[in-house]
């Protein structure tokens, strides 16, 4: 199922325009995921909106927004004067100025979104746009709305098409002086630096994200599969505590020399071990054991073979590259 765009609207560079969708480049629906159940019935817990004071359940139609100005006093806000005061950008990127990629703080940067054509028109605007950006190896900045909401959105090239990343306002950001004032100004000795450098060489490579491993997903899945096949669960061990360091140097001493041990055992085996590939149907397998076709209880009493393979099927994990959602 194709990806569902998250805005709609235009891409504009001065008189340039062209229309575009808006996706966002990641996703966290592959990731496994908890209902609130009752103990009791096992039945899913529902959530009701209802009147703080009455108590009584209110219907969507009857709910506004309110901002709290007094402890019981809310200034009432509809989504018509929402709308009337939404900006043009809510159905235009217009590109306002063009910055060095280097001069964005990382602080300010929330999350990426795939900008691409909408519709078969329009391409070669696109084009343009995004040639321009990389040829003069910079930023695009631009606006635009979601949930009414404007954003400032970093527009930078990707392969062939254009990526767009939130960036988050001045006031949304903390001062590092609130946090940093305190750290002592301390000296260190040129050994002391040297050890930690060679630390460093020994752990040094490239960036290769397909070899990150969420140790807490794979805990979960095993936990799982564990569960639906009556595998008695083990007591965790506690983790060793490291003791507190007491000398700086013969801490960075050893661990150069465990460094140093373990680079050979790396080296023999080829390289450093790779996570578990993960592989397609990690939400199918977390279905119901009934399955998609949603079978009664008492058809699934009638067939207690197909229901008992159903459960002993393991949990996995999805491809690795698998498309965001």
């Amino acid at each position: 199922m194709a990806p569902r765009a998250n805005w709609k609207g235009f891409l504009r560079l001065s008189l340039v325009t062209c229309p575009v969708a808006l996706y966002p480049a990641t996703s966290d629906t592959e990731k496994v995921s908890f209902n609130q159940i009752n103990r009791k019935t096992g039945h899913r817990i529902k959530y009701l909106k209802v009147d703080a004071e009455t108590g009584d359940e209110v219907t969507s139609d009857d709910i506004v927004k309110g901002y709290k100005v007094d402890t019981d006093t809310y200034i009432e806000v509809t989504k018509d004067e929402l709308d009337d005061i939404a900006l043009e950008s809510t159905h235009t990127i217009e590109i306002d100025e063009f910055v060095p990629k280097t001069d964005i703080d990382n602080r300010y940067l929330i999350r990426p979104y795939y900008l691409v054509p909408d519709g078969k028109v329009g391409h070669d605007a696109y084009a343009v746009i995004r040639e321009t950006i990389r040829s003069m190896n910079k930023v695009a900045i631009g606006r635009v709305v979601l949930t009414n909401r404007e954003h400032i959105i970093a527009l930078e090239p990707l392969d062939s098409g254009l990526m767009g990343t939130l960036l988050r306002y001045p006031y949304e950001v903390r001062s590092e002086t609130e946090y940093f004032d305190d750290i002592q100004d301390v000296k260190l000795t040129k050994d002391m630096l040297d050890l930690a450098k060679h630390i460093v060489e020994k752990k040094s490579g490239a960036f290769e994200p397909e070899l990150f491993e969420d140790h807490y997903e794979t805990a979960l899945i095993d936990l799982i599969n564990k569960k639906r096949s009556g595998v008695p669960l083990a007591a965790k061990v506690a983790p060793k505590t490291g003791g507190n360091v007491i000398n700086l140097m013969d801490a960075l001493k050893k661990s150069l020399a465990t460094e140093k041990e373990a680079a050979p055992a790396a080296k023999a085996n080829g390289k450093a071990k790779k996570p578990k590939k993960r592989v397609e149907g990690q939400r199918e397998m977390l279905l119901p054991i009934a399955g998609k076709g949603g079978k009664t209880a008492a058809a699934k009493e009638a067939t207690p073979k197909k229901a008992d393979k159903q459960a002993d099927k393991p949990v996995r994990a999805p491809a690795r590259g698998r498309k965001a959602g």
